[in-house]
């Protein structure tokens, strides 16, 4: 059955691929995330611990909500761990340390590459795909990124920062 929802096959297809990439990018965050939860030490273990675990549980949420984004617009959601990796911009950089903070930087560096890439999306998406929906779908998940990125970037110490 085709998808008619006021948008052309080829900007539901290009909005589709950057959503697969976006996916990709989320799926990544979140393992980057498990590894934090499981993996920290510290005297502040148990406190980073239950934290990574909230904002893991989150981005677990946003997965979901991008399949099926994707899904509504007429495409199929990717669905490999070998597909993310190629569609991912992200890196799988793993600390030498498994202390908070150094997991922290590099969650919150993730976190905001992710943000400007959906900032540059909110435009385009509206404008030269004339997808207005996919347009607000990703500004409430740039919010969402963007409030992580604070509570991870409350934990840095000032003088780091």
């Amino acid at each position: 059955m085709t998808t008619e929802i006021g948008i052309s096959d080829i900007n539901r297809q290009d909005v589709a691929n950057e959503l697969s990439k976006l996916l990709a990018d989320e799926m990544v965050l979140y393992v980057k995330t498990k590894n934090a939860t499981w993996n920290v030490e510290g005297a502040d273990f148990n406190e980073k611990h239950k934290f990574f675990e909230s904002q893991m549980e989150q981005l677990d949420e946003m997965i979901e909500d991008v399949a099926e984004h994707i899904r509504s617009i007429g495409h199929y959601a990717p669905a490999s761990l070998e597909l993310y990796l190629k569609l991912t911009h992200l890196t799988e950089k793993v600390n030498e340390q498994n202390d908070s903070q150094g997991f922290i930087k590099n969650l919150l560096e993730a976190h905001e590459s992710i943000i400007i890439i959906l900032r540059k999306h909110v435009k385009s998406f509206a404008i030269d795909y004339h997808d207005v929906g996919t347009s607000n779908f990703i500004t409430g998940l740039m919010d969402s990124h963007e409030i992580m990125a604070w509570l991870l970037r409350s934990h840095v110490p000032k003088h780091v920062q």
